[in-house]
C-alpha cells in the first residue's frame, strides 16, 4: 500500500513533469472539429503546469487542457505572433522529407537519398527533381512532405528548458539553408526571432488566400551568461 500523506496536504503533492527531453512544443495551428485551423499567434503545449503558467504569464493566454493522447495535455493560446528564442547552432535544426504511415514513416529521405531504413540509407530515394512535382506528390499523399524540427529555449525564460517546433512549411524549407548558414556564422548559441508572418494573395480564379508562415530570423550571438546551454 502506498503512502497517503498527500491526502491530507494536496497542495504539497509533487506536480507531474513533462518526461520528454523538451518541456513543450510550439504550434502554429490546431484542429477545429475535423478541419485544421491556422492561428495568428503561437500556441504552446506542454505537460508541465509550471511551464504552462510561465508561458501564459510572459506571452498572454491561460493554460487549458486539450484533447490529446500525448503528454503535452496543457495548451496556452498566447497573444504573441513573434518570440525571441535562443538556438544552439545549426545542429539544433533537423530537416527531412517524410511520408507517414499508420506505424510510422514509410518514406524518409533528404530529397535525394534515403535516410531510413538502415538497409536503404544513402541510396537514391526516387523523389521528383522539380519542387512543383514534389509538392504535387506530397499533396496527394503519394510522396513525402517536409518536416523541419527546431529545438530552442525562450530568450525571456531561458531556464524553463528546451522547446520544439515542428513545421511542414514549404516556405520555410525554401530559406532553411539561409537560416542554417547564419547560425553557422554565429558559431554558437544565437538570439533569434520565431514569428508567424501573414501572407495574403489572390489566385488566378479570384479566390482570396490568407495564411501565416513560420519565419526564423537570426540576429546575433548570445553572451555566455545569457545562454541556458
Amino acid at each position: 500500500m502506498s503512502l497517503r500523506i498527500f491526502e491530507t496536504d494536496p497542495e504539497s503533492r509533487p506536480k507531474p513533469r513533462f518526461s520528454s527531453d523538451t518541456v513543450g512544443r510550439f504550434r502554429s495551428g490546431r484542429m477545429a472539429g475535423n478541419r485544421p485551423e491556422s492561428l495568428s499567434a503561437w500556441r504552446v503545449t506542454t505537460g508541465d503546469p509550471e511551464v504552462a503558467d510561465a508561458v501564459a504569464k510572459t506571452y498572454g493566454g491561460r493554460p487549458e487542457e486539450w484533447e490529446t493522447s500525448a503528454e503535452d495535455r496543457l495548451e496556452v493560446l498566447t497573444e504573441a505572433d513573434a518570440m525571441k528564442i535562443i538556438i544552439d547552432g545549426p545542429q539544433a535544426i533537423r530537416s527531412r522529407m517524410v511520408l507517414w504511415g499508420r506505424q510510422g514513416p514509410i518514406h524518409e529521405c533528404d530529397g535525394v537519398e534515403f535516410l531510413s531504413p538502415e538497409e536503404d540509407k544513402g541510396t537514391p530515394c526516387g523523389c521528383p527533381a522539380l519542387l512543383a512535382d514534389r509538392k504535387a506528390a506530397a499533396k496527394t499523399g503519394r510522396g513525402p512532405a517536409p518536416s523541419v524540427e527546431v529545438t530552442f529555449s525562450l530568450a525571456d525564460q531561458p531556464d524553463l528548458g528546451r522547446f520544439r517546433f515542428v513545421s511542414g512549411s514549404w516556405e520555410l524549407v525554401k530559406v532553411l539553408h539561409e537560416v542554417e548558414n547564419k547560425l553557422e556564422a554565429v558559431g554558437g548559441p544565437a538570439l533569434c526571432t520565431l514569428r508567424l508572418e501573414l501572407v495574403e494573395f489572390q489566385t488566378k480564379s479570384g479566390i482570396d488566400v490568407r495564411y501565416r508562415k513560420p519565419v526564423i530570423d537570426v540576429h546575433k550571438a548570445v553572451q555566455p551568461a545569457e545562454a541556458p546551454f
